[in-house]
């Protein structure tokens, strides 16, 4: 079976639709197909690197172009993820920037709710 075009690339290719939020000549921020939250984006490379040890040069440059995004916006998480265990389901590295509020009601992955919380 032949491999499906990674969706990353074709969007940094203009080969698929997206809405580009902000564009640098090493990534670009777009809006995911389900946002979870009002401001959800993704920053991707332009360059296809399968996740965020793939090439840390790539991965550090998309970190900077995402931290330029949201410097002075408030809270944020960023999260990422290498392997489809770790939720990964686009083998193309990409950082979720998610605005967070007091009392959002929005839980990371790993926070079900339950028992202790933990900060950090």
């Amino acid at each position: 079976m032949p491999e499906q075009p990674c969706p990353f690339c074709e969007i940094v290719a203009g080969r698929a639709p997206a809405e580009i939020v902000e564009e640098w000549p090493e990534a670009i921020a777009l809006v995911p197909l389900n946002p979870v939250v009002r401001g959800h984006v993704l920053v991707i490379p332009r360059t296809h690197v399968r996740d965020f040890v793939d090439d840390p040069i790539v991965s550090a440059a998309t970190m900077r172009c995402a931290a330029e995004l949201v410097a002075g916006l408030g809270s944020y998480n960023l999260i990422t993820s290498k392997g489809r265990p770790a939720t990964q389901s686009v083998f193309h590295l990409h950082l979720h920037l998610v605005p967070r509020a007091v009392d959002d009601g929005l839980a990371l992955p790993w926070y079900s709710g339950r028992g202790k919380r933990v900060h950090s």
